[in-house]
């Protein structure tokens, strides 16, 4: 049994993430910025499959409150018994970060907000997480991406593309150590993420064009057991990535916006 700190894990993939790992007997560290939806999500937890569940609640666009988290993930560990907190395993960097306002005519506080959250905590939090776990010789970064890495999809997709190369650039430095760095990059995911934004699903794609999030949990799950690098749950988002790398910049650009 290891320990799990999972950012955004009182909702969406994150909630989804707590549950598969709660029931693979991991012990849980939340991040979150609702302390009573944390609360809600630990109780469940603890009920069910009988895991340790701690809520630390921490808004990722605050630096004080990445510094509580990153201190957190520093923890090397010591004798449970004496009370010591267990050393973190598997960071998930799943806190996200949207919103349906063009770049031109949004609020830039908004856009810093969202990189922020999405490149700079996702940063803090990997290396606080990482170095303990070199220290230890084992230890998983599964850090959530987005198709919309490889589009020109404004800020988010920017960020996304930042996180994509850094996780693999992780990899690289890392592959000599039973450390690892995986990117999950799913496609659209039934999950709260664009209501939260103010974008309609039925707006976006297609019902057959979503996943679901159970399903692509556990793939990435699975890929980060195995070591897999880059995580992309479904055949046509594997084939919707191979295009947009194949294809030039300018047929991607006349695409549009992924959100």
């Amino acid at each position: 049994m290891s320990t799990a700190l999972i950012t955004g894990g009182s909702a969406g993939l994150g909630l989804e993430f707590a549950r598969q790992l709660a029931a693979r007997d991991h012990d849980l560290v939340l991040v979150a910025r609702d302390e009573n939806r944390l609360n809600e999500v630990a109780e469940e937890l603890r009920s069910a499959h009988g895991v340790a569940v701690e809520v630390l609640p921490a808004d990722l666009s605050v630096p004080d409150d990445v510094a509580r988290v990153a201190q957190r993930l520093a923890v090397v560990g010591g004798r449970p018994e004496d009370g010591a907190l267990r050393p973190v395993g598997l960071l998930v960097n799943n806190a996200g970060f949207a919103t349906a306002a063009s770049f031109a005519t949004g609020r830039i506080t908004t856009e810093r907000r969202g990189i922020d959250v999405m490149v700079r905590a996702v940063v803090e939090l990997t290396h606080a997480a990482v170095g303990q776990m070199v220290e230890r010789d084992r230890g998983a970064i599964l850090n959530v991406g987005s198709v919309a890495a490889l589009t020109a999809g404004g800020t988010y997709a920017a960020a996304k593309a930042y996180v994509r190369t850094f996780t693999e650039s992780l990899a690289v430095e890392l592959k000599d150590s039973r450390v690892t760095a995986t990117l999950l990059s799913p496609g659209f995911t039934h999950t709260e993420f664009h209501a939260r934004a103010g974008i309609p699903e039925s707006a976006i794609v297609p019902e057959w064009g979503w996943l679901d999030a159970e399903y692509v949990v556990r793939t990435a799950l699975a890929d980060v057991r195995r070591g897999v690098v880059l995580s992309t749950p479904s055949v046509r988002y594997k084939l919707a990535s191979a295009v947009l790398r194949a294809a030039p910049r300018w047929a991607v650009r006349a695409v549009g916006k992924y959100r």
